[in-house]
């Protein structure tokens, strides 16, 4: 059986991507940083589907280690790795009158943490057959769409951006593929009501990273598995 991983999948479209990817056969490993996520879990495994649950901070090194001995012990391999945990979407402020503390955690936990979970769960990757790594992002860290506002979540996305395209440089030649994605504006606890898109949507877009074939791209940014400019 696949096996597939997703962080912040408590709520919203870390939720939806795990249960489309249990959907499709994997084992999903949920992850989350609150004990949320075991009753996440419980709720799939109700539905019929393979879940495991374990507690994670990306941003908390300890944490991480803990994850990584878990899996050690219980898995040969890990086919996917889904980086979704994300935070501060902050609309309330700019690059003038940003609060640093914000800008700070944005970096530690969208950018530092899937750089740190993927260095760490990089062993069990390359013991798939294919193994492959999606890292949530946003249009909001590309020069090209980008908008006002919003300066620690959109640093943050950018330079996860620039992870994913240095990363796939170092994996060239190996078994693991790793992909940018944008699900576009969904309506989530981060995305707000108005937004266009459901989580079906957006999740739809990630699925599709995850299951990039062998020939497939690596080291680029999607959404809806077009590749976009950033």
């Amino acid at each position: 059986m696949q096996t597939a991983l997703v962080t912040g999948a408590n709520r919203g479209l870390g939720k939806e991507t795990a249960r489309q990817l249990a959907e499709k056969g994997f084992k999903v490993i949920l992850t989350s940083r609150s004990e949320a996520g075991r009753a996440v879990a419980e709720e799939l495994r109700a539905a019929g589907y393979e879940v495991d649950f374990h507690q994670l901070d990306v941003a908390d090194g300890q944490s991480i280690a803990e994850l990584t001995d878990y899996l050690a012990e219980n898995y040969e391999y890990l086919d996917v790795l889904i980086n979704n945990a994300g935070i501060h979407h902050d609309t309330f402020q700019n690059t003038l009158n940003a609060d640093f503390s914000i800008v700070e955690e944005a970096l530690r936990v969208n950018t530092i943490g899937p750089w740190r979970v993927s260095n760490a769960l990089m062993p069990l990757l390359k013991n798939s057959s294919a193994g492959r790594i999606v890292n949530v992002s946003s249009s909001s860290g590309s020069f090209v769409d980008s908008w006002p506002g919003t300066p620690a979540y959109s640093v943050s996305k950018c330079a996860l951006n620039m992870l994913t395209l240095k990363m796939a440089a170092d994996l060239k030649g190996t078994n693991v593929k790793i992909n940018s994605v944008c699900p576009g504006w969904v309506r989530t606890a981060m995305g707000g009501e108005n937004a266009l898109r459901d989580v079906s949507e957006g999740a739809a877009s990630i699925i599709w990273a995850a299951l990039i074939p062998d020939d497939g791209p690596s080291g680029g940014f999607f959404r809806d598995g077009q590749s976009m400019s950033w």
